[in-house]
C-alpha cells in the first residue's frame, strides 16, 4: 500500500495466542447433585400466581370407548399451532397451563359460521368463546373432539398446543393430516391423533354430532380406529380413522400421557 507521502508500506497480520498461555480459568464448582430418594423433594409455588403452577397428571384411559363425545369445534381452513394456543402476551402464562388454556383455539375458524372464537354449546344452545365451552363440557364431564382439515398443527412446535386441549378436556383430534411434530406433541400429552381415511369423511361431521371411537381396546400399530357419527336425527355414519401410533405410543395413550408412562417405567404405578 502507499501512504500520503507516497511511502509504500505492508499491513502486518494480526497475531494472539491460540490458547490462554496461562491456561483457561477453572471458575467455581457450584454444581449440586439431586438427592438419592427426591420423594420429599417440595417445589413451593404460590397458589395465588398467575403465571406458575404445578402441574397434576392427566387422568389414565379407563380401559373403555370413548362414546359420545362433544365436537367442540369444526376447524375450516389452515389451523397453525398459533391458532390453538396463540402466542404474543400470553406467552406470559407459558408456566400456568390453566390461565394459558384461556387462548385455546381463538384463532380457529369456526366451519358453522366462519368465525374465530365463537362456537355453540351444544348442552346450552348458547354461542361463547371456545376456551369457555371446553370449560363447561369439562366441568361437566364431557369429553369433546376437533375435528380439523389439512396440515392441522404446521408451524412452531410449541407444546402447549397440545397440552391445553388435553387440560380443557380433550381426547381426540380428527383431521384430515397433521403437521408431524404437532402430531407427536398430541401422542405425548395422551391424546389421539386420528386422519380420516377418507378425507371426504370430514363433511359427515356437524357441530351437532356426537361422536364415538369404538374398538380402542384392540388399538394397536397401522390398525384403523372405528368411528361412529351421531347425528341429531338419530342416524349413524361409520368411518374409518387411520393413525400412525406404534406401540410405546400407544403405551402413552394408556398411561395417559408419556410422562405418566415414565412414571409407571421407573416406579410402576
Amino acid at each position: 500500500l502507499t501512504d500520503k507521502s507516497g511511502k509504500k508500506f505492508k499491513l502486518q497480520p494480526p497475531s494472539g495466542d491460540k490458547l490462554p498461555a496461562k491456561g483457561f480459568d477453572p471458575g467455581v464448582d457450584t454444581y449440586q447433585a439431586p438427592p438419592k430418594d427426591g420423594s420429599k423433594v417440595k417445589v413451593d409455588v404460590d397458589v395465588k400466581s398467575n403465571r406458575l403452577q404445578l402441574l397434576e397428571p392427566f387422568a389414565k384411559w379407563d380401559g373403555k370407548d370413548l362414546v359420545d363425545m362433544q365436537v367442540l369445534i369444526k376447524i375450516k381452513g389452515k389451523c397453525t399451532t398459533d391458532h390453538i394456543s396463540a402466542a404474543g402476551p400470553w406467552l406470559k402464562y407459558r408456566g400456568h397451563l390453566d390461565n394459558i388454556s384461556n387462548n385455546m383455539f381463538i384463532g380457529a375458524i369456526n366451519d358453522e359460521n366462519g368465525q374465530a372464537n365463537n362456537i355453540k354449546n351444544q348442552v346450552t344452545g348458547e354461542y361463547g368463546k371456545v376456551p369457555d365451552v371446553a370449560r363447561y363440557y369439562k366441568a361437566n364431564k364431557i369429553n369433546w373432539v376437533a375435528v380439523g382439515d389439512e396440515n392441522y398443527g404446521e408451524g412452531s412446535s410449541r407444546e402447549h398446543a397440545a397440552l391445553e386441549p388435553r387440560h380443557l378436556g380433550g381426547r381426540a383430534i380428527i383431521v384430515k393430516s397433521f403437521a408431524r411434530i404437532h402430531e407427536t406433541n398430541l401422542k405425548k400429552q395422551g391424546m389421539l391423533p386420528l386422519r380420516f381415511a377418507n378425507p371426504s369423511d370430514y363433511d359427515k361431521i356437524k357441530p351437532c354430532d356426537k361422536v364415538s371411537l369404538v374398538g380402542l381396546s384392540g388399538l394397536a400399530p397401522e390398525k384403523p380406529v372405528e368411528c361412529h357419527i351421531k347425528h341429531k336425527d338419530g342416524s349413524v355414519d361409520k368411518i374409518e380413522l387411520l393413525h400412525t401410533l406404534n406401540q410405546g405410543q400407544i403405551e402413552w395413550f394408556k398411561a395417559g400421557s408419556a410422562l405418566n408412562r415414565m412414571r409407571e417405567v421407573l416406579y410402576g404405578k
